[in-house]
């Protein structure tokens, strides 16, 4: 591969300061009505900012170096590889509101299979940008697919969009699902039911839990 999926966002230089970060998150919560320098607002900003550099760690990592290390001695196993219930958090990049759900990734190796952590990593790394769910599970299926070669790869994601449920149309309760069908999950019918199956209704697996 090439091609590298770390995003570098701004040119040198252009990225702003901690200070000037800090300084935004100040004029944010006097935009709000409030006052920054209270004593309860005080470490707010630093606080925020420790923030966004967890929740956007993202932008920091390359997917698809997480996947370069493979296993190539498996006994001739060609089977399905499905990681289920692998919850995330991310951000939405319309309103910077909160994303969180499950994804479920499967894929059919070909000769090669990969360490189960880093299937999950991959979720976590392309979930820790701005996002939105669509783009998200079409990233997380396409790299896999590209790096592993794998004779196919699903990829089913459910998510509460807050964007949704606690502005605009105040809808709680609603949860978004999106698909990504790759090789013989997308040609083979059988082999699309079989990871449904063991999916199993995504919104039935949630209120179980």
């Amino acid at each position: 591969m090439e091609e590298s999926h770390t995003i570098t966002p701004f040119a040198a230089g252009q990225r702003p300061s901690r200070q000037e970060t800090l300084k935004a998150v100040e004029t944010l919560i006097r935009w709000a009505g409030d006052d920054p320098e209270r004593e309860g607002l005080r470490g707010t900003p630093e606080r925020v900012v420790r923030s966004y550099e967890e929740f956007f760690s993202g932008y920091r990592s390359d997917p698809v170096e997480l996947l370069q290390r493979t296993f190539e001695e498996v006994e001739g196993y060609d089977e399905m590889v499905l990681l289920r219930d692998i919850r995330f958090e991310s951000h939405c990049e319309h309103h910077l509101a909160p994303i969180i759900g499950i994804a479920h990734v499967a894929y059919l190796p070909r000769t090669r299979v990969v360490g189960i952590s880093k299937l999950a990593r991959v979720v976590e790394t392309y979930a820790n940008r701005l996002q939105i769910q669509e783009k998200m599970t079409a990233q997380i299926a396409n790299t896999i697919d590209e790096v592993l070669r794998p004779k196919g790869v699903a990829v089913v994601v459910e998510a509460t969009h807050q964007c949704m449920t606690t502005r605009g149309v105040h809808k709680p309760g609603t949860s978004m699902v999106t698909s990504r069908m790759l090789g013989l999950f997308r040609s083979n019918a059988s082999t699309r039911r079989e990871f449904l199956a063991l999916v199993g209704n995504p919104a039935q697996s949630r209120s179980a839990r």
